[in-house]
């Protein structure tokens, strides 16, 4: 699963293996690896928060909407 969140940035939500039902995120820039989560998250959704609120804080103040 991806989504493109802000370029350069893109995240991926994928699933995990152990624990089964959990996700995990990865932050890619131009399509390199640059970030990926250090734990598993209950849900897709809550990966997918917790990936774009590191796109956020990478993108710095003032972008975003803020």
């Amino acid at each position: 699963m991806s989504t493109d969140t802000s370029y350069p940035y893109s995240l991926e939500i994928k699933p995990c293996e152990k624990p089964e039902g959990h996700f995990t995120w990865v932050i890619r820039e131009r399509g390199k690896l640059l970030q990926r989560s250090d734990k598993p998250h209950a849900s897709e959704a809550l990966a997918r928060r917790r990936g774009e609120a590191e796109i956020e804080r990478l993108l710095g103040p003032g972008i975003g909407g803020r």
